[in-house]
């Protein structure tokens, strides 16, 4: 950690360390175009900041929580069993092939992925705002604070992850080698949120009234995006449209590296991986072209 820091808190974070051989590193914040990318090396030396952020979100939203961590796993596990039971009172049975495997395992391997998503984005869209007080008193990457809601999704997720294993177990299901591949699309679920959240952040610090756009596009995109439902049963005239959406590709992976036998939706990954690079490099350029505004702005 640098010894001192001086900074004008209108101006762009970008410079360098300089170092006095009789006196402490000074960190100089010189204005920029704000056409620049992020200093992803800067933000890397601050990073234990992100897990302090995060650590402090957990601890607040459980400390005097009835049943604490739980509700991560109350959340699919209501979903789980209401979605059933109202597809069949109104006389549609479940979309999914269950001579294959349960429809509640099929929901299930959809549910997770799309809740460590919009739980994601919808902390990190609020998170400079929520932080606005940060942001006017002391420097730091501003980037950190759209990161720290994205960890604490994660945690969540690995929490909710056990009601996809009971289940599992229950119905006697055994995955094959794809399960290696399970990781890789939690991290795509993620990276999403957190892409999206660049956008909807650095927007938000401006624009108050986008707030209300991200639970509008949460409840859109799940129904848009195949988590109680297979992408095999979107009309095919729709599919190349549907792919757009980079959490389809995202959801069929993780249902195909629990559940699958059969080769995995390449077409449908490779879409997603292109719409999260776009994003995502969209993205960091419109936070940083902000950056240099939250303070007069937020």
């Amino acid at each position: 950690m640098d010894d001192g820091i001086t900074a004008d808190s209108a101006a762009t974070p970008h410079g360098g360390i300089h170092r006095h051989p009789d006196g402490p590193s000074v960190e100089i914040l010189q204005a920029s175009s704000g056409w620049g990318f992020l200093d992803l090396g800067k933000a890397w030396r601050y990073r234990e900041l992100a897990w302090v952020l995060a650590a402090r979100d957990i601890k607040v939203r459980y400390k005097q929580a009835v049943i604490g961590a739980g509700w991560a796993i109350l959340q699919p596990l209501a979903l789980i069993i209401i979605l059933p039971i109202l597809f069949r009172a109104l006389g549609r049975p479940p979309i999914s092939d269950e001579a294959t495997y349960p429809y509640a395992i099929s929901l299930a391997c959809g549910l997770l992925p799309w809740q460590l998503f919009a739980n994601g984005l919808r902390g990190a869209s609020e998170s400079l705002v929520a932080h606005q007080d940060m942001i006017k008193k002391i420097y730091f990457p501003r980037i950190l604070l759209p990161t720290a809601p994205i960890i604490t999704a994660l945690v969540d997720f690995l929490v909710a992850l056990s009601v996809l294993v009971l289940l599992m177990v229950y119905y006697q299901i055994v995955p094959g080698w794809g399960f290696l591949a399970l990781p890789c699309f939690a991290l795509m679920a993620a990276l999403c949120a957190f892409s999206i959240g660049l956008w909807f952040s650095s927007l938000n610090a401006v624009y108050r009234d986008l707030r209300h756009a991200v639970p509008f596009l949460i409840q859109v995109g799940f129904f848009v995006t195949p988590v109680f439902y297979e992408a095999a049963k979107v009309p095919a005239r729709w599919q190349p449209l549907y792919v757009l959406n980079p959490m389809v590709g995202i959801v069929e992976g993780f249902r195909w590296s629990l559940l699958g036998t059969g080769q995995p939706p390449w077409m449908m990954i490779g879409f997603s991986c292109l719409s999260i690079a776009v994003l995502l490099v969209g993205g960091a350029f419109c936070f940083r072209r902000l950056e240099r505004v939250f303070v007069d702005w937020i």
